[in-house]
């Protein structure tokens, strides 16, 4: 494999060095979450019926996988600079330069290693995580935060498909039942038919829903047909009783696929919170870049000896991690308000840092 790459020596040990310390500083860094958590949600734990498998398989790991996904790059970041700022203070950064190698030619096992953490990233925040953040947030839901469920439940409106909406008055989300149901169905811009129940209780998949003491209007041009029926009946609504929970973070647990299902349904609802899924999936993308991004920086930051030696170069690294989660911040708050298009403000960071990273590697030592 590395004869393919045409990797030198000089780039194995750099690559090797790189790899290692970034899962160090995850190991580390994730030690410390784990505790700080555990410190908060012992009580629960204690109170709550949760087995030890509950806690360890379907939280904690999880829990390490989500926090992975979400500071990966703060974990690249603090990994390049204390080996890189190493390397400077031990002259071995200056000997390589030295002896011909130009900063260009340095910046490449950096590019290397970036590029397959970063790669690790994203298969991670596509697919693994979201699958393990299902048990996590359902242990949280069950024994921690039980009080998160969220959702409207009167006068609800929905598109159920492209020509047809549905309105609820009021549902009853133990008792899984709506009152005051009524199913419209559109040609163009006029409605050619109206079904409206009293009641109406979900029964099973597929959107299986019994609706009792309901009426039937039909139009044709000028002409109305009203028919009642007294007796209850089953019909398909494309309505289940999910759609009326909503929960802050649902977005984390799904995988990308299901993600583009979810936006693509909610589109055609006319859902209001479409945008927080599309958020999501611009996200894991743009994170698994900002790896190389930082990777960069990291390389241009601690890669010359200074007085301050490696301490001045972590403190230079942790406060630029620390900018970027704040800017990342300032943009999802941004992209979710409708201040900027969702894919500028997810990729807005990663291009105003690849641009500090350009000016970096210009002024950096050569």
């Amino acid at each position: 494999m590395w004869k393919l790459l045409h990797i030198k020596t000089l780039d194995r040990y750099i690559i090797r060095k790189f790899l290692s310390t970034v899962f160090f500083s995850m190991l580390i860094c994730t030690l410390i979450s784990m505790a700080i958590d555990f410190s908060d949600k012992v009580q629960n734990f204690i109170e709550k019926p949760a087995t030890l498998q509950n806690i360890l398989l379907d939280y904690y790991l999880g829990f390490v996988l989500h926090m992975a996904g979400l500071l990966m790059p703060l974990y690249t970041l603090i990994g390049v600079v204390f080996f890189t700022s190493r390397m400077a203070f031990n002259a071995e950064i200056l000997s390589v330069l030295n002896a011909g190698v130009s900063f260009n030619r340095l910046l490449k096992p950096y590019l290397i290693a970036g590029g397959l953490v970063g790669l690790l990233h994203y298969a991670l925040n596509n697919q693994l995580i979201p699958e393990r953040n299902k048990l996590r947030l359902w242990f949280e839901r069950s024994f921690v935060w039980t009080d998160q469920e969220k959702g409207k439940s009167s006068q609800v409106h929905f598109l159920t498909g492209p020509d047809t909406k549905v309105f609820i008055q009021n549902y009853n989300k133990s008792s899984k039942s709506a009152t005051g149901l009524r199913l419209e169905k559109f040609d163009g811009n006029r409605v050619i038919s109206l079904l409206e129940a009293q009641n109406a209780t979900w029964k099973a998949d597929p959107n299986i829903w019994e609706i009792r003491n309901y009426s039937v209007r039909t139009f044709d041009g000028l002409k109305e047909y009203y028919q009642y029926y007294p007796t209850p009946r089953d019909t398909a609504i494309n309505l289940n009783p999910q759609d009326f929970i909503w929960y802050h973070n649902q977005n984390e647990e799904l995988t990308s696929s299901e993600l583009r299902e979810v936006i693509d349904r909610d589109r055609r609802r006319g859902l209001p919170n479409v945008k927080s899924y599309e958020i999501e999936l611009l996200r894991r993308t743009a994170d698994a870049f900002t790896n190389v991004i930082l990777t960069v920086i990291g390389l241009a930051v601690a890669g010359r000896k200074v007085r301050g030696g490696m301490g001045l170069h972590l403190a230079l690294g942790i406060g630029i991690g620390a900018l970027f989660i704040l800017s990342s911040k300032f943009a999802v708050s941004f992209a979710s308000s409708g201040t900027v298009p969702v894919a500028l403000g997810m990729w807005l960071p990663n291009i105003v840092f690849a641009a500090v990273a350009v000016w970096l590697v210009s002024r950096a030592q050569k």
